[in-house]
């Protein structure tokens, strides 16, 4: 195979056109080890990565040392495979047994020989594009878990798949939420023994959170575990939720409470205990969720359940009665840390809400959060890790600008531990938010319930863009010494996951494409690769026939790319699988995303400023969650100020009769009517007639 293939070349020219282990012995001074015991389904085999996380553990470290701090100059690209998607990659591919799996947008999952680059098979779920109305962050997959000679996935839309591992095809299948509901997939399964453990997405809609156990040979469900207590008439279904419904108020039972589970699953052997982060209560603000008093458990928490039946172990709730979308669902590792002289289990997560926490996992006792970004929503933690709120951070009668933002000081970006080094490696991002609420909100069950206010332009406003500071950085974070070891500054905010090794080495790669090699305990660059498109997901490593090989997947999108914000520049283009090895000397087509000239309106329109208006606030509330703020795209869908006047004259059946539905386009009839799609179409010929007249040309779509 040659260092760049493709399976589907053709379909990427058609695409252009029509949408324009397990560690032994290693620790420095004996103070840090892996959590896991001998446990092959966890381990796997020397040089292989058969988890999500590396190991059971998911500390994304590697004892591979034949790439190194001395050798790692000498990296180049051995293979890779173009995946013909501009949407988001996140996924950590997985080894064993020589074959390489990943998965890719749209919940595709792809077989390759992990030496040479060959693909066996790809596995196609047909997931219905239009389900993306039920995704807040792009249609993204973060991978698959492997057991027993099968390749377990979840789909967009809610249905977990066991394949042959050797041919792809289909075992079983079974759907983990109601069809055509607000719940999606987008996190990687685990494997608990003779289960696979899963969570839903849709914390952002009406929906419920809850966690799910299938037998791995029959896809049977084994438990499920609810995160939010349901109508207080029936019976709870245990006396976790009994006592949860005790912090609620109101009726948000008709809301469904939120808390998914849309991320961090974590498996402990030793203790047996499945510990997973959760989301966000719904809506975002408690004073439109009717509570007003009680912390909303289990939403923003983390919680351990007993992976034979499900049952709640314990729980810590970094952000109680969360306002500011601070989901706990943030990575999850397990460690062994020697603390004020002792040994803890401990369970370590960089919470989206700017504070790094080092949890007993035994017990969920707090031992330390400390602030490792800017936060103004909280002045700290007292002795249980409850935070200290500010004054006027919680939005309820006038808007608040808090830091973190709802994508968090850390988001699902994978995070790395080196047992040796001691040190956790993270990217942060410093950029603060408007919460505004909408007092005029109604719940939609065909669509988002945050309640942000995108009608909002008062004073605030200014203040906020005026002063508005972004950026990001790699940190090197000591969780005993609670303080930095070093950092390295990024010329943007965002940027992907990491992995370490034993060689003195950390992985990461960012937004404008660049992936580089730092060394562990400084944080110098020693290697750096153009990928020519952004990288969110992290690296992994592995070994075949004694060559040692690092793999990631390139392909930049989630929310800051469809919204365009300001956290999310990047190069967007066709997403990359990626791989390399010592002296290779692969090359990869270079891509230049083609250049569009100034927009014009495709057709005329008659509306007042009123209408105009009302239009911005509509836009904002279903619009530029996937075509970008003020009708300005991120590149990964269409910019419609440059909609052609074919497209304007079928508006009102693109976007309430759902004539664009195979192709990623919902249908919005459950919630707007006729003149409120005018109102739409009004206010983008309005912003397409600025753009025209503008001194400076629009960014290339």
């Amino acid at each position: 195979m040659t260092a760049s293939s493709s399976l589907l070349g053709i379909a990427r020219r058609s695409w252009q056109v029509a949408s324009a282990v397990s560690l032994l012995a290693i620790l420095a001074a004996g103070c840090n080890r892996n959590p896991e015991s001998a446990n092959a389904t966890a381990a796997g085999r020397a040089g292989e990565w058969t988890t999500y996380g590396g190991t059971a553990s998911e500390q994304r470290f590697s004892p591979l040392t034949r790439i190194d701090e001395k050798s790692v100059s000498r990296l180049g690209l051995a293979w890779s495979f173009d995946l013909g998607t501009l949407r988001a990659l996140e996924a950590t591919p997985i080894v064993s047994d020589g074959i390489l799996y990943a998965t890719s947008a749209w919940s595709l999952v792809y077989a390759f020989n992990a030496k040479t680059g060959e693909l066996l098979w790809m596995y196609d779920p047909h997931v219905m594009k239009d389900h993306s109305k039920f995704v807040c962050c792009d249609v993204v997959n973060r991978g698959v878990a492997l057991a027993n000679g099968r390749v377990y996935f979840g789909t967009l839309d809610g249905r977990l798949v066991a394949l042959d591992a050797k041919h792809g095809t289909r075992i079983w299948e079974v759907r983990t939420s109601p069809e055509d509901s607000p719940y999606a997939i987008t996190g990687a399964p685990r494997i608990a023994k003779d289960k696979v453990i899963i969570g839903n997405a849709g914390a952002e809609y009406a929906v419920r959170g809850y966690l799910s156990a299938y037998d791995t040979a029959t896809g049977a469900l084994a438990w499920r575990t609810y995160t939010v207590p349901g109508d207080p008439s029936q019976p709870f279904e245990s006396d976790a939720m009994k006592q949860a419904a005790a912090t609620w108020s109101g009726e948000w039972w008709k809301l469904g409470g939120g808390g998914t589970v849309w991320d961090a699953i974590v498996y402990d052997p030793d203790l047996d205990l499945i510990v997973f982060g959760t989301g966000n209560a719904s809506p975002w603000y408690p004073a439109l969720r009717g509570t007003t008093v009680g912390d909303n458990l289990y939403t923003s928490s983390i919680v351990a359940i007993h992976a034979k039946t499900g049952d709640y172990a314990w729980h810590f709730q970094p952000t109680p009665a969360d306002s500011w979308d601070y989901d706990a669902t943030q990575p999850l590792v397990l460690a062994e840390l020697t603390i004020d002289g002792r040994p803890r289990r401990v369970v370590m997560q960089a919470n989206k809400n700017g504070f790094f926490y080092v949890i007993d996992r035994e017990n969920g006792a707090f031992i330390s959060g400390t602030a490792y970004a800017k936060v103004t929503w909280a002045t700290g933690l007292d002795a249980k890790g409850r935070p200290i709120e500010a004054p006027g951070a919680r939005a309820v009668d006038t808007p608040s600008l808090v830091q973190p933002s709802p994508d968090g000081a850390h988001n699902w970006h994978p995070i790395a531990f080196n047992p040796a080094t001691g040190l956790v490696y993270l990217g942060v991002q410093e950029d603060p938010f408007l919460y505004t609420i909408d007092r005029q909100h109604k719940l939609d069950m065909h669509d988002s319930t945050m309640g942000l206010d995108p009608r909002y332009a008062g004073p605030l406003m200014a203040q906020w863009i005026t002063t508005m500071k972004v950026g990001g950085r790699l940190v090197a974070w000591d969780p005993v010494k609670r303080q930095e070891a070093w950092r390295v500054e990024m010329p943007q905010p965002k940027s992907g996951g990491t992995m370490t090794t034993a060689g003195n080495l950390v992985f990461q790669g960012r937004g404008d494409g660049t992936l580089t090699a730092y060394r562990a305990t400084t944080g110098d660059a020693l290697w750096t690769f153009d990928a020519g498109v952004g990288i969110a997901a992290a690296p992994m490593t592995y070994e075949v026939d004694g060559t040692q090989y690092v793999a990631v997947l390139a392909g930049w999108g989630g929310s800051n790319i469809l919204y365009n914000g300001p956290t999310g520049a990047g190069k967007v283009g066709f997403g990359q699988l990626l791989v390399f090895a010592l002296d290779a000397k692969g090359t990869l087509p270079k891509y230049e995303r083609p250049q569009r000239g100034v927009p014009s309106p495709a057709i005329e329109m008659a509306a007042s400023a009123a209408d105009i208006t009302e239009g911005a606030g509509l836009y904002g509330a279903y619009c530029q969650r996937c075509h970008g703020v003020q009708v300005v795209s991120g590149g990964s869908v269409l910019d419609l100020r440059y909609a052609e006047a074919y497209v304007h004259h079928s508006f009102q059946q693109i976007v309430r009769g759902g004539e664009r539905r195979l192709y990623g386009m919902p249908a919005f009839a459950d919630s707007l009517s006729e003149a409120q799609v005018q109102q739409i179409q009004a206010y983008i010929l309005e912003q397409t007639k600025q753009a025209a007249t503008a001194t400076t040309p629009p960014p290339a779509q």
